[in-house]
């Protein structure tokens, strides 16, 4: 039911390791006013909309279906949201589920630890975000990352993340690290728009006067203050505290594995205690296997990170919405790869037991 990408050795023993373990799920919500630009993301209809993508995703993740959101989901046509796979493992398995605030335009309405984090300005402003706040929310993700860990003693910390335009920031982080990203990111479009993408990054790093500056001169704290997100910095601090006693399963797709290799290169600056070995990304077969991006090559060109893959499918499903994943709509978010992983790892599950699941919840909205 999981398939492993890269570094099988060490994926495979990740898996052993934390097979039948708790695992608890850390929702990180942040916000980019890149996800604004016409066209960059899937994750809404309409620019408006996707201001409230993070907050809607964070209510249905806590609270499920109910009769009068504050937030409701985007109507469910092309695709319905990756919160359903989420939510309908955290219902089923009980998962202990902390929300953060790493800086969104409107707090949610359920509750959720405020990090005092910012959103961030349009990556092509090459000053997307202020160096103080960068570095306060490296420290609050490092604090909470030790936190959770003492809770999930005898499991695992699962990170999660909702950004809309996401992707795009992740691309910018990793092209200012200096890996060969450019056409291997995914998003939530059926065809990966690389084109805008590269066109939005380049004007990116230019702005922040870093088009063409060596990777090795770069400093990660300066670099996502000009281009980068505030979920991305919060992470990256949490995945470090995290991973000195227990293990990461970071659950997303290209956003995670740039958290990764940020998360690296911090711990070379700060000489924080990082622990590679108890870290893997985990995400959807829709995002590992997306023949428009190279997930699978994007993790090799940054190294010696493992890349696992639910094997769940929704080819079988009666419900269109959730066929449209099987067409390319949507593919990854809220951490639904990662939560997937954890029902076959703390349940058993089988993907007909997991599609059930996802199945009931929907069946609730009709």
């Amino acid at each position: 039911m999981i398939r492993i990408y890269t570094q099988f050795i060490q994926g495979n023993k990740w898996l052993q390791q934390y097979r039948g373990q708790p695992p608890l799920l850390a929702c990180i919500l942040g916000f980019t006013e890149t996800g604004l630009i016409p066209g960059i993301s899937a994750a809404g209809a309409t620019p408006e909309d996707r201001k409230y993508t993070a907050v809607a995703d964070a209510e249905f993740l806590v609270n499920g279906f109910t009769p009068n959101p504050q937030y409701p989901l985007p109507p469910l046509d092309a695709g319905a949201s990756p919160v359903l796979i989420s939510r309908a493992v955290v219902e089923a398995c009980h998962l202990p589920v902390y929300l953060f605030n790493a800086g969104l335009p409107q707090p949610p309405a359920v509750p959720a630890i405020d990090l005092e984090g910012l959103p961030a300005n349009c990556l092509t402003t090459g000053k997307a975000l202020p160096i103080s706040t960068v570095k306060h929310l490296f420290e609050q993700g490092l604090i909470w990352g030790q936190k959770l860990a003492t809770v999930a003693v005898d499991g695992y910390v699962m990170i999660a993340e909702c950004v809309v335009g996401g992707t795009t920031t992740a691309l910018s982080v990793l092209t200012g690290l200096g890996i060969a990203a450019m056409g291997k990111v995914n998003s939530s479009h059926p065809r990966c728009n690389h084109r805008q993408k590269a066109e939005i990054v380049r004007i990116g790093l230019q702005q922040a006067d870093w088009e063409g500056k060596l990777a090795e001169f770069i400093d990660p704290f300066e670099l996502v203050a000009a281009v980068g997100d505030p979920m991305q910095i919060t992470a990256a601090g949490m995945v470090l505290g995290a991973s000195q006693s227990v293990g990461v399963l970071l659950a997303g797709g290209t956003q995670m594995l740039a958290v990764y290799a940020l998360a690296r290169a911090l711990a070379q600056q700060t000489q924080a205690n990082w622990q590679p070995k108890q870290v893997v990304v985990g995400t959807t077969r829709w995002v590992a296997d997306d023949p428009t991006g190279d997930t699978v090559g994007l993790a090799r060109a940054i190294g010696d990170v493992p890349l696992l893959a639910t094997d769940l499918s929704f080819a079988q499903s009666s419900y269109p919405q959730l066929r449209a994943y099987e067409q390319g709509y949507v593919k990854e978010g809220v951490g639904a790869g990662g939560c997937a992983i954890a029902s076959h790892l703390y349940q058993g599950w089988n993907a007909t037991q997991l599609l059930q699941a996802i199945e009931t919840l929907l069946a609730q909205y009709h």
